[in-house]
């Protein structure tokens, strides 16, 4: 039981951040998307597409935050300050993006909340790739409290991630489209998707390659020492990467086929390949790199207690979900409001 219940709450928070990141990705890639639009019709068909979820979306995003304050509170103590500039940012973007959303409805400058809803999906984006690129560096801890300094997230290979994250969630937005939308608009979501799916490969590659010189462990994770892999440790985690390769596949495919939901679904499995592959770079620290899971999380009696109530939330939550997206299904046509 030392291991179980804090490895029962690292799999929630994880699976809570992985649905946050692909379900709220694409609406976040649609504010991105939207200076590209043609006209003000093209923007409401946009926004109408993704009106009745990307609230319910950010849900995600508070259970892991809530998640990690409550089960494993060492690890948010120090998180939080190494990482505060860009989280804060994170959060103003994204209840600036909120405010637009509703705004740009009833408000009578329609091109100002466009550009209010563009510019705080764009910086959120931005700024959860700088948060991820912060974690992959590495955070410094000592005597179980952050050691660092303000801006030391602030690094070439976090803005790198930030522009990775970001052309990801245009990918996202950009296969919705292609699976939620028609006529015009879902041709010319197509052409976004060609171009995002291209930035998406360089990118992954840069960061991937990158990564292996930005940390030592991650790379030796990965059979990478001394300038060459070794085969017997990298072997068992090409899967992974096989699966980022395999979605890949599947969108191009998808997109030269016409069709319409597979381009999302490959852009979502290239999405859960590089989670896969920072779990397994990161497992099992809480904090990388020198904090487990097991020593970041509240005592036993405590995690239990918290389960019980996570038991009873997440299948109403998930079953909520389920049920808005089923209900909401199909395609949006233009001229449909979302009011």
């Amino acid at each position: 039981m030392e291991w179980f219940l804090p490895l029962i709450w690292a799999g929630i928070i994880g699976s809570a951040v992985v649905l946050y990141v692909i379900l709220d990705g694409f609406d976040l890639g649609i504010g991105m998307l939207f200076p590209f639009a043609k006209d003000n019709a093209e923007r409401d068909q946009m926004m109408a597409s993704i009106a009745p979820f990307w609230d319910g979306n950010e849900t995600w995003l508070v259970m892991g935050g809530v998640g990690l304050l409550v089960a494993f509170p060492l690890a948010y103590a120090i998180v939080m300050p190494a990482l505060y500039l860009p989280v804060i940012v994170m959060l103003l973007a994204l209840v600036f993006r909120g405010v637009a959303f509703e705004f740009r409805e009833i408000g009578a400058n329609k091109a100002l909340w466009n550009t209010a809803f563009a510019g705080g999906s764009t910086l959120a984006g931005f700024a959860q790739g700088v948060i991820l690129g912060g974690m992959i560096q590495g955070i410094a801890v000592k005597d179980g409290a952050y050691a660092g300094g303000t801006f030391d997230w602030a690094t070439p290979f976090a803005l790198l991630c930030g522009f990775g994250v970001s052309t990801g969630y245009a990918l996202l937005g950009a296969t919705w489209l292609v699976w939620r939308t028609e006529h015009e608009l879902h041709g010319r979501a197509r052409v976004w998707a060609w171009i995002s799916a291209a930035a998406v490969a360089a990118l992954l590659a840069a960061v991937s390659l990158a990564t292996l010189f930005v940390h030592v462990r991650i790379a030796a994770r990965w059979g990478y020492e001394n300038g060459a892999f070794d085969l017997g440790k990298l072997a068992p985690l090409l899967p992974i990467p096989a699966l980022g390769l395999g979605g890949l596949a599947i969108l191009a495919a998808g997109l030269m086929r016409r069709a319409h939901f597979l381009p999302f679904l490959g852009a979502g499995l290239v999405f859960l390949s590089g989670y896969l592959g920072l779990a397994v770079s990161f497992f099992p620290n809480m904090v990388p790199y020198d904090m487990t899971f097991r020593q970041a999380a509240n005592p036993d009696n405590t995690l239990a207690l918290l389960l019980v109530g996570a038991g009873s939330l997440l299948p109403a939550i998930l079953g909520y979900s389920g049920w808005v997206y089923w209900i909401f299904r199909g395609k949006v046509r233009a001229g449909a409001g979302y009011h």
